[in-house]
Order: C-alpha cells, then sequence, then structure tokens
C-alpha cells in the first residue's frame, strides 16, 4: 500500500511539471512536407523557456550548417569574455620630442585596439549605434535596400586628430604608424569586406552611393564614402528609364584605382556598391594623415606610401606619451549591430578579440577558447563544428539542440533582456524586418538570428541554398515563453524559389509556433 502511494505521489508531482501539449505540430509539418523541400534537410526544435519541455522536435541531434545563427555562438563566447559594458581603447602616442613651437620631431604611432566600428556608426546624442536593416557591406550580393548610415565613417579618426592639435602638437616630421599587432590578420569567411585587422575604418570597405537623375538620358552623380586622396574612382554612369534594371560593373585598374560603369534607372533611389579595402591598415594610416591635416596638424610623411613599420616594443609604450585616446561605443552596442545585420566582419572578428584577450594571436586560437566559454554555458562541445565566427566556412555545423542549449545559457546571464533586444525582431527591424506581413500576429513576438547561405550550381544554372536558419525566443500568442532552432538545408533554387521566399517560409513556421494552433 505504501508503495502505490508513493508511485501516484511521483506521478502527480511530475504532472505538475508536464508541458501543456503543443498543437502547432501539424501546420509545422506541412510548412516542412511542402514538394519545394523535398530534397532539402530539416531540423526543428521548440522548447519551453520556463520548464525546458520538448514542444516539438525533428532531427534536434543531427548536424546542420547554420549560416549566421553561428553568429549567436561567437557573440555569446565574446559577451562572456569581455562582458555588454567593455569598449575599446585606442591611444595614439607621440614618440620623439616635441618642440616649445610644436614640432614633433618623430612619430605619430596609433595602437589599434580591434574596436570594430571606431565611432563610424556613432549617433549625436546617442550612445547607440546606428545600423541600417540591409547594411551597406551587403551592397555587392546584390540587395537593392542596401543603405550608409547617416553616419560619420571618420569619426573616430578626426576626434583624435582633433585632441593631437590640442595637445599642442603642430607639425610631425617623422611618420604617421598604425600598430595593428593586437591580432593576426584574417580574412572573413562571408559577404562584404573580407580583410580583417585590429584596424577598422568604414567595414573596411569604401562606399560609392550613385544618386540617379530624374530624366532618362543624364548622367547620374557618385559619392564616395570616405573620400580620399589615396582613392581614385573613373565613374560613368548613366540614367536609363524608369523601372530599369540597374546595370553596375566595378572593376580594379590599379592599386587604389577602380572604374565604375553601368545604368540606373531614373528617379530611382539611391544604389551603393562596395570597394572592399585589401590592406586596412595602409588605408587607415592614409584617412589618419588627412584627418590630422585638416585639423591643423602638419604632416611631411607622405600621404601614399606605405607604412614604414618601425614600431616599439609594447612595453615601451609606457615610455611614450600619450596625446590621443579613442573609446569607443560598448561591446553591447557593437553585438546588437553584429546581430540585427549579420556584420560577417564584426564577427569574424570575435573570435580574434577572445584570443588576444587570453594573449594568444589567431582566429583559430580564439575559436579553440570559445569552445570552453560554450561548455560554460552548458553547450555541448561535441554538438558544435566551427571554423569561423561569421558563419560561412564549410566546417560550420550544428545541432538544433545546441543552439537550445545556448539559448537557456545565455538567459541565465543577467544581461539576457538585453541579447534578447539585440537579435532582429521579426516583422520590425534587422534581417527579420520583411520576413512576415505587416499585419502578421507574430509581429514583434520573435527576437531571433537569421542565417542564409547561398552556393552556386553552375550544372543546373541555379543556385543551391545550402543554408536558411532561425534561432531565438519567441512569446507565443498564450503568453508562454519558447525556445526555438530551424534549420533548412541544401534547396535548389530557380524562379520564384529564391532564398527570400525560404526566409519567409521561416517566417510562417513562426506564426504556427506562435499562434499554437
Amino acid at each position: 500500500m505504501l508503495r502505490l502511494v508513493v508511485v501516484v505521489l511521483i506521478c502527480a508531482l511530475g504532472s505538475l511539471h508536464a508541458a501543456e501539449p503543443a498543437v502547432f505540430g501539424p501546420k509545422v509539418e506541412a510548412i516542412l512536407n511542402a514538394p519545394e523541400f523535398k530534397r532539402a534537410s530539416w531540423g526543428l526544435l521548440v522548447v519551453d523557456a520556463k520548464t525546458g519541455d520538448t514542444l516539438y522536435e525533428k532531427h534536434p541531434d543531427q548536424f546542420f550548417a547554420p549560416a549566421s545563427v553561428t553568429k549567436l555562438f561567437s557573440t555569446a563566447a565574446a559577451l562572456s569574455t569581455f562582458g555588454a559594458n567593455f569598449a575599446f581603447d585606442t591611444p595614439v602616442f607621440a614618440r620623439g620630442r616635441i618642440s616649445k613651437s610644436g614640432v614633433l620631431n618623430g612619430d605619430l604611432i596609433l595602437v589599434a585596439s580591434g574596436d570594430l566600428s571606431f565611432g563610424g556608426r556613432n549617433q549625436k546624442d546617442s550612445t547607440e549605434l546606428a545600423f541600417e536593416n540591409y547594411d551597406h557591406t551587403y551592397a555587392n550580393s546584390g540587395l537593392a535596400e542596401c543603405k550608409v548610415t547617416k553616419t560619420n565613417p571618420l569619426f573616430g579618426l578626426n576626434d583624435l586628430a582633433k585632441q593631437i592639435k590640442e595637445s599642442g602638437i603642430t607639425e610631425v616630421t617623422g611618420e604617421v604608424l598604425i600598430d595593428d599587432r593586437l591580432f593576426a590578420q584574417t580574412r572573413s569567411s562571408g559577404s562584404g569586406p573580407d580583410v580583417l585587422t585590429p584596424m577598422t575604418i568604414n567595414d573596411n570597405v569604401i562606399d560609392a552611393v550613385i544618386i540617379p537623375a530624374e530624366k532618362k538620358g543624364d548622367k547620374a552623380k557618385v559619392e564616395l564614402n570616405p573620400a580620399s586622396l589615396a582613392f581614385a574612382l573613373d565613374a560613368e554612369v548613366s540614367t536609363a528609364e524608369s523601372g530599369s534594371i540597374p546595370v553596375l560593373n566595378l572593376t580594379m585598374a590599379g592599386q587604389g584605382q577602380y572604374v565604375l560603369r553601368g545604368s540606373v534607372p531614373a528617379g530611382a533611389k539611391p544604389i551603393v556598391r562596395i570597394i572592399p579595402v585589401d590592406d586596412p591598415t595602409t588605408w587607415a594610416r592614409s584617412l589618419f594623415i588627412e584627418a590630422l591635416r585638416r585639423a591643423g596638424v602638419r604632416v611631411q610623411a607622405p600621404l601614399l606610401r606605405p607604412q614604414v613599420v618601425n614600431l616599439p616594443d609594447n612595453k615601451d609604450y609606457a615610455e611614450l606619451k600619450r596625446v590621443g585616446l579613442f573609446t569607443s561605443a560598448t561591446l553591447g552596442e557593437h553585438l546588437k549591430v553584429t546581430l540585427k545585420v549579420s556584420h560577417n566582419l564584426y564577427a569574424t572578428a570575435l573570435p580574434c578579440l577572445v584570443a588576444a584577450k587570453n594573449r594568444k594571436s589567431t582566429a583559430d586560437e580564439g575559436l579553440r577558447l570559445q569552445r570552453q566559454l560554450l561548455k560554460d554555458l552548458g553547450v555541448e562541445p561535441d554538438s558544435m563544428s566551427f571554423g569561423s565566427g561569421a558563419g560561412g566556412s564549410g566546417a560550420d555545423f550544428v545541432t538544433p539542440r545546441a543552439t537550445i542549449q545556448l539559448l537557456q545559457g545565455l538567459a541565465k546571464r543577467d544581461d539576457w533582456k538585453d541579447y534578447r533586444s539585440w537579435l532582429p525582431n521579426l516583422g520590425v527591424d534587422g534581417t527579420l524586418a520583411e520576413s512576415v506581413p505587416s499585419n502578421s500576429p507574430a509581429k514583434g513576438s520573435t527576437q531571433a538570428k537569421t542565417g542564409t547561405n547561398v552556393w552556386p550550381d553552375a550544372m543546373n544554372n541555379r543556385a543551391l541554398l545550402r543554408s536558411k536558419s532561425l534561432a531565438g525566443a519567441m512569446t507565443m500568442a498564450s503568453g508562454r515563453e519558447v525556445y526555438f532552432a530551424v534549420f533548412v538545408n541544401n534547396v535548389p533554387l530557380k524562379g520564384e524559389m529564391t532564398a527570400s521566399t525560404v526566409g519567409k517560409t521561416l517566417g510562417k513556421v513562426c506564426e504556427a509556433i506562435h499562434a499554437d494552433r
């Protein structure tokens, strides 16, 4: 009799923690089993945020290519390493004697700190960094909606130049140097700018903003952002009839020399193309010299010559006079931009910064450190495989369960509410701005990271969607909080089937889960 009572009591207690049955399963299954996905692979896991109970699963322990959902993992590792309120400090030192008249008989040395934006996204009277839902770094991918933020990409350099002038320096007879030894140069694995060093200006790109004329036949206007004497663009772009398709061809003619030809539709919105910088450190040096000259500091070093590398030992900086210091916005603001717009260069930098914090120098060393950081958040290490921080490496694979474990671990942190707000908001902003209709009941309910990875299928004259993914947190219509991860891999694209339409399919999955019916 006693044993029977104990068994009954255990069953009763267990029922207190049982999840309410989710009824959205059949509707989700219908979406996943649509004919256009017959050759694709799906992985999906939905869990109750409070109890951890599984509400729906499909291949939760299989590996899937996550594309930019990888950024959840790299931002989490950076957040664990530095904290949301960390800021980058970029100093400038004077090496040499400064005369009474302000002549520095020596060199200026800017020590790059790995600052991701270097003031280029700073907004007036706001501590929040600016972003556009369609970031300029994706402009060469064919996204017509890409925009340049209404900020000054040279803000950090201009601020340092002003400080140097105010310190009493009026002339520099030696070199202007950029110390970029914080971590080793690496390359981004995703779309947009490729080369990454600890010195970043304007996301390591030059924006060519093409402004169509109002009348067919007139010449379009082309503006460079930032403009510099170290760079030359020969642009001849005509204005075609209204409604025509933009045709633009950007080619390299020589070192720092480019040619832009083509046509744009009359009366259209400005169109952005980007020119990636292949040597960010030398580019930053040229821009810094120009900033100094604008501030009234004469610089004898030539603008166009690559810097002469003659840097002091790190320990010797303590003996040099600091003449400027630029402090960035918080790391949290940079992580927000990384997540909202899926910024590949910033995400690529994060393992490098983790490495540098631990006296290492390479991205691979940072990824090995990231393994333990993610394990500490509750993620099973063998359920992850990463070759990058951005999601474009062929080695990037995760399971839906690992992704949920990460979200559960992040939710235990004091800054979870902030982190969730940094994610794209379904139907509202970032890469989820147009994933559901404007009148969708699920609009604003879901904060999640998107991922897209497309490869050309030359044999079939089509594209292969290697991965479309989405993972984050949702408040269902009932008020229930859930974490979810959904991946679809290997979808052939042709005709009306595009990466964008598959993204809207994931939006429909969100709507089904949100309604729970």
